[in-house]
């Protein structure tokens, strides 16, 4: 609990404790005058800079809740009045200093109903509101939507927690959860419509909206309205999630695919979302980020945004300028919910004041456009009246604190101006009166002065003291030398001097308060002017990206396929320094559905893979792609099985990570999925694996089982012979060449099964020492002439090899006899030393 107290916010007792030690910051107490063990401890930070303090605490996982003074000091009666006006969790955020400026903060709630699991997911800073019903055998889809939206802060009814498989997986996250225990009634469901009562469809959503899911979403508003007082304005109706529209990716793929996080820790290393997003502005950053994590399933959304991207590619001019005004646009949404919340400060007006120029430029510039998405875009409102009002009302150089006073601009309000004068001319004023005075009643010597216990006050000489006064003259102290006096207009001017900067500041504050409601009031033209900002900035760095790095349009086919010519990592071939990127073909489609991929380590395999897959999601979120052609009919899943390691904490070894990755794949794929398997089997004993790769195999290229499009790396180079076999299944490999006993690998994917593994030399390239490469040589022979006998494994004597065990134990008894002396030895000695070394030798 964060009390306000003056310029600070106190922390006591427990509280304070933990702050102190959270935070860093000195513990005290109050109550000095008692014994130690019954004073209050406490702490504080300035009410100024408390943003970074609670920002630290809810990273740490705790809540905080604001307790503000809700009156006047000055006019209150005894203690101030004080309430909670905000809590603060994982989930509510809305301050800049603690967002990720390009990242969404979701919170979302989950509960089970009869026959459905229900999400509802909100993103309180912008307001986004969106609802996912799925049915009770869609666990792992649950679980991979989570993991895509990556909420903050998870609600769970503990009907969410029956099911095993959700309850493990909450477990395992970090996400900040709490659970909901809370029965919502009608009370509940009437208050949540009245907050959309202005929507003019309202009966329409109303209908629309499935019984299950309103439930999750009252469960959600419910928690916002107990920690926040109200709902913002910007919070938009819930819309339900057709799952259908886009791709459904597993925390597998995303990973191994490093799709927005690079698994690599080493410096310049990048994900495919660093390497596309060129995005200028914070909302589109926020867009941008959800179009790689969710690629689209509709060729006609898919096609609308290709056609964008292609003008805004061709139109280079109009694009960068474009782009350079978006540089200058502020965050709309995260400003326009800060406004609704009250709690904008006056860089925030400034801020939205300042994007209508550049939003003007970029409407003007969209205007010449013709793609169909273009032509909405250049529909914006460029919010020029809301500018307007911010110009006349906010001074340019106004301080982000209103207490500070100055904010509002000279000429807005005629009392603020006054007041102002009075207290910048209080001087002047008194002069002026003093000069009056004097005029009027004749005395020269006539003085205005000031003291702290009788304030302003006329002083007239006693030399004067003949001299009659007017009746407004009301004697206030008596001097040896003279007579103090005051008038009502003194009186007035005292008032006005001494209150004038409260009085200006109060008044700044209310008109400040009145400008917010009516920013409020246009929340939906400022939140569409901002989605339209948003996508437009999205569209405009797919065209520049691809046009900063040769990417090509792909063309959606209605039949399953992916055809790719020249294909590059998107990745992989912006990280290369001294070497440049071989290009790679890929065909895969119904005479070909399986790729049995052969080749040495190093060559290229998993890269080829990888490359194939980010193509597809690339293509299918409207991105150009890096080929010189590509035609690809829709993927509804894309499944990656790159790379294994033990999953220790559920008592999980490497091998049973991969079948249940495998099995997992199996449950979910499609024919119209692809599967990139690389090294299937490698986990466990060579005919076992060897087994399982084949059953694999054929599961997936078979029409009549799964048939899906399938890329399947190994090194078991047996199951090259599948080809012609097994149906849909075709050998592709990667060369390498050997040139003066050394290895070259020309990452060149060709037709027919690999040649040789080069296991050996690839040993030798990462440094293994010669004399376990000439060894190796050696068995390698006699392997492959069958003369392979256990004598082959016999520790030579002339080679650098590594002693068992066993020859570690007796070389250690033969250290230990070539020390005795045993001339000096009795028998009994003797005896007892060879005793010793018979039992070591039997250990």
């Amino acid at each position: 609990l964060f009390f306000r107290l003056g310029d600070f916010y106190e922390l006591f007792d427990e509280d304070a404790i933990i702050a102190s030690r959270e935070l860093e910051i000195t513990l005290t107490s109050r109550d000095r005058g008692v014994p130690e063990e019954e004073q209050t401890p406490m702490c504080g930070v300035p009410f100024h800079s408390v943003e970074p303090y609670i920002a630290k605490l809810i990273e740490k996982g705790y809540k905080v809740a604001v307790c503000e003074q809700t009156e006047d000091p000055k006019f209150a009666k005894g203690i101030v009045q004080r309430e909670v006006i905000r809590t603060i969790s994982a989930g509510t955020l809305m301050e800049d200093g603690m967002l990720t400026e390009g990242r969404n903060n979701y919170l979302a709630a989950l509960l089970q109903e009869e026959e459905s699991l229900e999400l509802a997911v909100c993103e309180f800073s912008r307001g986004e509101f969106l609802l996912y019903s799925f049915n009770k055998d869609e666990v792992q889809s649950l679980i991979n939507t989570i993991v895509s939206l990556s909420p903050s802060e998870l609600l769970l009814h503990p009907s969410a927690l029956e099911l095993d498989a959700l309850r493990e997986f909450i477990k395992a996250q970090s996400i900040y959860c709490s659970l909901r225990d809370k029965s919502l009634g009608k009370d509940a469901e009437c208050a949540f419509f009245e907050h959309f009562s202005d929507k003019d469809d309202l009966g329409e959503k109303k209908k629309a909206l499935p019984p299950a899911s309103l439930k999750a979403a009252l469960l959600l508003t419910d928690y916002i309205i107990e920690t926040q007082k109200s709902l913002p304005k910007t919070l938009d109706f819930p819309k339900l999630v057709d799952k259908g529209l886009y791709m459904e990716l597993g925390y597998e793929a995303r990973r191994a695919l490093e799709l927005t996080e690079s698994m690599s820790r080493e410096k310049g290393s990048k994900s495919l979302l660093k390497v596309l997003d060129r995005t200028r502005t914070a909302m589109g950053k926020r867009l941008f980020r959800t179009w790689v994590e969710r690629p689209l399933l509709d060729i006609f959304l898919i096609s609308e945004r290709q056609n964008a991207v292609e003008e805004l590619f061709r139109e280079s001019r109009i694009r960068e300028e474009i782009r350079l005004a978006l540089k200058d646009v502020s965050d709309l949404e995260r400003l326009t919910t800060r406004i609704n919340m009250k709690s904008a400060g006056p860089y925030d007006l400034l801020a939205l004041g300042r994007s209508s120029e550049p939003i003007g430029r970029i409407k003007a510039l969209c205007q010449g456009l013709s793609a169909r998405r273009l032509r909405e875009i250049s529909l914006l409102s460029a919010l020029n009246e809301i500018a307007e009002l911010i110009g006349r009302s906010i001074d340019e150089n106004a301080p982000n604190n209103l207490r500070d006073g100055g904010v509002i601009k000279k000429g807005y309000s005629e009392e603020v101006d006054r007041l102002r004068g009075i207290k910048q001319n209080s001087a002047k004023l008194l002069r002026d009166l003093e000069q009056r005075e004097r005029e009027k009643l004749g005395i020269k010597k006539l003085k205005l002065g000031y003291n702290r216990v009788f304030g302003y006050y006329i002083d007239i000489p006693n030399s004067a003291r003949d001299k009659e006064l007017p009746e407004e003259y009301i004697r206030k102290q008596t001097l040896v030398s003279s007579e103090r006096y005051f008038t009502p207009e003194l009186k007035e001017l005292e008032g006005e001097i001494l209150g004038a900067s409260e009085r200006a500041l109060a008044l700044e504050q209310e008109l400040f308060s009145d400008l917010l409601s009516k920013i409020s009031e246009r929340t939906e033209e400022i939140i569409d002017t901002a989605g339209k900002i948003a996508l437009l900035d999205s569209l405009c760095s797919l065209a520049a990206v691809a046009s900063e790095n040769g990417y090509v349009r792909p063309q959606i086919e209605p039949q399953t396929g992916i055809y790719i010519r020249e294909g590059r990592h998107p990745v992989v071939e912006l990280t290369l320094e001294d070497e440049i990127f071989v290009p790679n073909d890929v065909n895969l489609n119904k005479n070909c559905r399986l790729a049995l991929i052969t080749g040495p380590n190093m060559a290229g395999k998993s890269t080829y893979m990888r490359m194939t897959a980010l193509i597809v999601l690339m293509a299918q979120m409207g991105s150009f792609v890096p080929a010189a052609e590509c035609r690809l009919g829709i993927v509804d899943r894309v499944f990656t099985r790159i790379g294994a390691s033990d999953d220790i904490t559920r008592g999980k070894s490497t091998f049973m990570v991969e079948m249940s990755e495998v099995a997992e794949i199996l449950e979910n794929a499609t024919e119209r999925s692809l599967l990139i398997l690389d090294e299937v089997g490698r986990g466990t004993s060579t005919y076992d694996g060897m087994a399982i790769a084949r059953a694999l195999i054929e599961h997936c290229a078979e029409k009549r089982r799964l048939g899906a499009l399938t890329m399947f790396s190994t090194h078991y180079h047996e199951l090259t012979a599948l080809e012609g076999k097994v149906e849909g299944l075709k050998n592709y490999s990667l060369r390498a060449m050997k040139e003066g006993g050394k290895l070259r690998f020309m990452r060149r994917v060709i037709e027919g099964p690999a040649d040789e593994s080069y296991g050996i030399e690839v040993a030798k390239l990462a440094g293994v020492r010669e004399s376990l490469i000439r060894s190796a040589k050696k068995y390698l022979e006699e392997l492959e002439s069958g003369s392979f006998r256990e004598e082959a494994f016999a520790v030579s004597a002339n080679e650098d090899t590594q002693l068992s065990l066993t020859d570690l134990r007796e070389r250690k008894l033969i250290d230990k006899l070539k020390i005795l002396e045993l001339e000096k030895m009795t028998p009994l000695e003797a005896m007892n030393i060879l005793s010793e070394l018979k039992k070591e030798a039997e250990f």
